[in-house]
């Protein structure tokens, strides 16, 4: 820690603390994590490499769920990490600016997962409501405009969040109650006031959150309004399967974020500061976990995919020993 004029101090570093209160049982805690994360590995490369392998999940809706797969794995990549070194090995410490640019890749990749479950929705409207058109509307280029788009959108509207940080003045303690440098845990060490930054994330929780989950929303009304309207009850039970994977992925990732988000704000000491830890590693580390597991049992052509690569290898092996 270094003297900044006569009141304040600048911090070179933070000590992240992990999980105040369950120091004791970091190791046990580590363990499910640790098997998460490999599972996350496992899971999504394994289904990016997939739909990159197999010529009929070259549609818009399995790209999209490969730029869904590389986000969540940059996002659990970004932070898990730190927190099992924090967990197996106590190394704690973590530069000033490192911590800002961990605090930036957290939001922009959660910002961005969050614009392609908006694209997601939207291609499922598409698809159900526009059948006939779906090619043509969802063309490559269209895809790779709005990809682009969507990770533009998270990574400029977080740029000043490091900026906003940095100008604050640190004169109390430097140790974060947290695993990973979040920036409402950042902020509050902080002896000035935190108005502009308080402010400026419920500006982007509403440009991104809030708007993302207003066109999910109107996207599933109007795929609703359009299943109900099917006359044969087999189109209809169709229709909404091919939207089942993509609602657990909504609720995986929205129920865990608006609980971390919200207790930061309004939880007070109403809420362990354990349980809201655990809960935020739980965001960044459950959708990675699960959505592979999700779309590989939820969605048939994947699951036929993987059947058909299983047993063409299955098949050569047994060739290869007669």
């Amino acid at each position: 820690m270094s003297v900044s004029n006569d009141s304040y101090v600048a911090p070179d570093s933070f000590i992240l603390n992990g999980i105040p209160g369950l120091e004791a049982a970091h190791i046990w805690i580590s363990l499910p994590l640790c098997a998460m994360y490999a599972i996350s590995l496992v899971g999504n490369l394994g289904l990016v490499y997939l739909i990159q392998y197999e010529e009929s999940l070259h549609r818009p809706m399995y790209f999209f769920l490969a730029m869904l797969s590389l986000t969540d794995l940059l996002t659990c990549t970004t932070t898990l990490p730190n927190a099992l070194c924090i967990f197996w090995f106590n190394l704690k410490k973590i530069k000033f600016d490192a911590c800002l640019v961990q605090m930036f890749f957290v939001h922009g990749f959660t910002g961005v997962e969050s614009g392609v479950l908006m694209l997601m929705a939207l291609d499922r409207y598409v698809a159900i409501c526009y059948p006939l058109r779906y090619a043509t509307i969802l063309t490559n280029p269209i895809i790779a405009k709005a990809g682009l788009a969507t990770f533009l959108r998270g990574v400029i509207l977080m740029i000043p969040f490091p900026f906003l940080v940095k100008r604050l003045p640190f004169c109390q303690s430097n140790i974060i109650s947290h695993t990973y440098c979040d920036h409402m845990s950042v902020v509050k060490l902080s002896c000035s006031s935190i108005k502009v930054n308080v402010i400026y994330g419920l500006m982007v929780a509403l440009l991104i959150g809030v708007f993302d989950i207003c066109c999910i929303s109107v996207s599933y009304t109007m795929i609703l309004r359009a299943v109900v309207s099917l006359a044969s009850a087999d189109a209809r039970q169709k229709a909404f399967s091919t939207c089942t994977a993509h609602i657990c992925a909504i609720i995986i990732t929205y129920v865990p974020a608006f609980f971390t988000f919200f207790t930061h704000r309004f939880g007070g000491h109403t809420i362990p500061p354990s349980l809201h830890i655990i809960v935020a590693n739980l965001y960044l580390l459950l959708p990675p976990t699960l959505n592979p597991i999700v779309y590989g049992v939820k969605t048939k052509q994947i699951r036929d995919s993987v059947i058909r690569i299983v047993w063409g290898t299955e098949s050569k092996l047994s060739v290869g020993k007669n």
